[in-house]
């Protein structure tokens, strides 16, 4: 009889990557790719942060702080937090699971927006929860008054990731509120704020002022987005010490790398970086909502540094085209939805080549 993993292990999709830009430019004989498919920041890394990297290299024969500590202390200052308020993941596609892990049992309930994150799911599957998907709003941000609804006894986790990957979009501050007021004490609420330094918007719930007040929330946040540090996979959530305790029990000790630390820690301290890339991406969205406007293409109102693009029955004509190109953008398959693509922010000029190469796309 051959040796079998757990039967529910099969019933999850491995994540498959797609080939390498240098593997794509090769195979379509293109001598430049533009890269706006996952999220990430164009300007690259802070120079702080490259500068600490090239110091670390002396010490990287030693094993990793497994306390994260000299990155706690500069998160803790940075947000006003005990510093026993901070779990480290080696991104936060780790924190996720390690919360599963943690917390999951089988038949327990896992509840998240649909579309949203895959990793929420995976979480379910691994650990045989149940998936509670709700659907998102007509307007494609997260139902709250359904998902408060759709609790039961035995939901445990729920997921809102406010900005929303793929869609861009937010919760308001009243009606996260609103909805806190009906979460059950059973329940963790954790809002995944990846994005959360790109929202310029008056009514943007910061999630750390629910943790300050003593709720069951947890925040996650990354240095993987607006920070430039995504090859380094480096994640972290707040919340109470309790709330934490179970995933530090479950975590690995030394999770998080030496260079990962320190380059966290160098990019947190330039600010002034992070303002760049901000005002970069906001100029990115302006221009690319309004090309679609003068394309007649409809777009999903955006906070996060990508634009979701309705690009219909010839979506997948279109993604083709635009790489055909040297423009690489997501496709809405894998979250499905098929009709639409996802692409980042980049340069002005990868920007201005997006925006001609997908109405030389269009007119084909």
């Amino acid at each position: 009889m051959p040796v079998r993993a757990r039967a529910h292990v099969y019933d999850m999709q491995p994540y498959r990557p797609g080939k390498t830009p240098e593997q794509l430019m090769q195979s379509l004989g293109l001598s430049e790719l533009i890269k706006l498919s996952a999220n990430e920041n164009p300007l690259g890394a802070s120079p702080r942060a490259k500068e600490a990297l090239v110091n670390a290299l002396d010490i990287i024969h030693r094993y990793p702080d497994g306390a994260c500590s000299v990155l706690r202390d500069a998160l803790s200052e940075f947000y006003g937090l005990p510093p026993d308020h901070f779990v480290f993941g080696n991104g936060s596609d780790e924190l996720i699971h390690l919360f599963g892990v943690a917390y999951l049992e089988p038949g327990d309930g896992l509840m998240m927006g649909q579309p949203s994150f895959v990793r929420y799911e995976a979480s379910a599957q691994l650990n045989q929860a149940t998936l509670q998907a709700i659907p998102l709003t007509p307007d494609f941000r997260h139902d709250l008054e359904a998902m408060a609804d759709a609790i039961t006894a035995r939901t445990k986790l729920l997921y809102i990731a406010n900005p929303n990957n793929p869609t861009g979009t937010i919760v308001s501050r009243a009606e996260l509120e609103r909805f806190l007021e009906r979460i059950p004490d059973h329940v963790l609420v954790i809002l995944d704020e990846a994005y959360f330094e790109y929202v310029d918007h008056p009514d943007y719930p910061n999630g750390l002022d629910y943790v300050r007040a003593g709720r069951n929330v947890v925040v996650f946040r990354t240095f993987s987005k607006a920070y430039g540090l995504a090859g380094l996979r480096i994640g972290y959530a707040m919340g109470r010490p309790e709330l934490l305790d179970p995933v530090e029990r479950v975590r690995e000790p030394f999770n998080v790398n030496t260079l990962a630390q320190v380059a966290a820690a160098a990019a947190l301290s330039d600010q002034a970086h992070v303002a760049r890339t901000r005002a970069l991406n906001r100029e990115g969205l302006n221009l690319f909502s309004t090309a679609c406007e003068r394309l007649g293409l409809r777009y999903v109102s955006s906070y996060a540094n990508f634009l979701l693009i309705e690009g219909g029955e010839r979506c997948a004509q279109v993604h083709q085209r635009l790489l055909e190109r040297g423009i690489l953008t997501r496709t809405g398959e894998v979250f499905g939805m098929p009709t639409y693509l996802r692409v980042n922010t980049g340069t002005p000029e990868q920007n201005a080549r997006f925006v001609e190469a997908l109405a030389d796309a269009l007119r084909e």
